[in-house]
């Protein structure tokens, strides 16, 4: 299509005039001098470059910056020259110190296994029976001790452990703690715990005829109630049985250290 006519906004220039812009022999510059006059070249260009120069330099800094974590935490994560060196063969190695040995005194000749006959916990239940049938089948003089029967137990525990949370079950042999389920399980199967019993009085065959095996009888004195009467001071807790009124078996379960 052909331009509409109309005024020009482009300025023509005198050549005769020597002010002309075409007075000299260069036509490079013939771009500006047909530039729309009211329209003048806007300075963006040496803006934009000026922009770009900036996101340049910020894009260098950066990834300068990026490697000097590394460079800072490089030389701390190298060795001492120092220390770097090996041992002298003559220099034995330091021994970190073992933790003491946990003991029951007074059970240096038979097994102390603290457990629970309550089915509260499964798990709980069937790793004391689990512990309780291993150990029985050495035909050994075994302690069993029921929480569940004598709190005093937990509290006896709770002192020779020096801990207040405890899992059941927890054996000791020879008077050495041993651990608890796994620990027998462990043992059990590569053979240390046969190890270990050996030596150790052998049980009595049968079931006791005093307990029949439960290892607890009624007390005496209070004929398993856990009270006592007095006509001047009514009454009174029995201090010879525990809270259940039972006292433990003379014959299958005496135990010197214990106070019940």
């Amino acid at each position: 299509m052909w331009r509409p006519w109309g005024k020009s906004t482009t300025r023509i220039y005198d050549t005769s005039s020597p002010s002309s812009p075409f007075s000299c022999s260069s036509f490079k510059d013939i771009q500006n001098l047909c530039a729309d006059e009211h329209h003048p070249q806007p300075t963006s260009l040496k803006r934009s470059t000026r922009v770009f120069h900036r996101v340049r330099v910020a894009n260098s800094l950066l990834r300068a910056w990026s490697t000097r974590p590394l460079a800072l935490t490089q030389p701390h994560s190298l060795p001492d020259a120092e220390n770097s060196n090996p041992p002298a063969p003559d220099e034995a190695p330091t021994k970190q110190p073992e933790p003491p040995t946990i003991s029951i005194p007074g059970a240096e000749k038979r097994i102390v296994v603290y457990f629970t006959s309550l089915r509260v916990v499964r798990s709980t239940f069937e790793d004391c029976k689990t512990v309780q049938s291993i150990l029985r089948g050495f035909r050994v003089s075994i302690d069993e001790r029921d929480l569940s029967m004598y709190s005093g137990f937990l509290t006896e525990l709770q002192q020779i452990l020096g801990q207040t949370k405890l899992t059941l079950p927890r054996v000791f042999i020879g008077g050495r703690y041993i651990g608890g389920a796994e620990e027998v399980r462990q043992l059990h199967e590569v053979g240390e715990l046969k190890k270990l019993v050996e030596g150790l009085p052998a049980a009595e065959l049968g079931v006791c005829d005093t307990c029949g095996g439960y290892r607890f009888i009624l007390c005496d004195e209070c004929n398993g109630s856990h009270k006592l009467y007095s006509e001047k001071g009514g009454f009174k807790s029995c201090t010879t049985c525990n809270e259940n009124g039972l006292i433990r078996c003379p014959s299958c379960s005496c135990a010197p250290f214990c106070s019940v």
